[in-house]
């Protein structure tokens, strides 16, 4: 089957521009923050479940291992998360959140809340569900 591309109706296409304006968004009121996007992915994972090590938190939020290890050191440097000794193996280390990382969580979850809730309000109530779940099922496939 040749299917001819069209920009307008190309998965990739679409999602790349609402990715964009999204990650603009959430950028912009980061840096308010002294934060950038790419520290987010970790913080998250951290405020679900702290004491994970390193290779979790990488696949929990879906970025490289050795990405991972960057943010964390700028996380640390910040003194927003602490590594530990992982009891159970000399070389690895569990990742905890310090007081401040903790404290950040109640300030900076309403970000994403309020991108998110712009970006989708175009669409009715039963639509954005749908669109989650949709999403929702491809990020599984990842």
């Amino acid at each position: 089957m040749n299917k001819k591309f069209d920009r307008q109706s190309s998965f990739g296409w679409l999602i790349n521009v609402v990715a964009s304006q999204a990650s603009k968004k959430f950028e912009t009121e980061l840096k308010k923050h002294g934060l950038t996007i790419a520290l987010w992915p970790p913080l998250m994972c951290l405020w679900e479940e702290e004491g994970i090590n390193q290779s979790e938190i990488a696949k929990k939020s879906k970025v490289e291992n050795s990405t991972t290890t960057r943010t964390l050191d700028k996380l640390v440097a910040l003194g927003l998360v602490e590594r530990r000794d992982d009891p159970h193996s000399r070389r690895a280390f569990r990742i905890y959140l310090t007081d401040k990382g903790r404290a950040l969580k109640e300030v900076l979850l309403p970000i994403p809340v309020a991108v998110n809730q712009d970006l989708l309000n175009t669409l009715d109530d039963d639509e954005q569900k749908e669109m989650i779940r949709l999403l929702q099922k491809l990020v599984a496939k990842v």
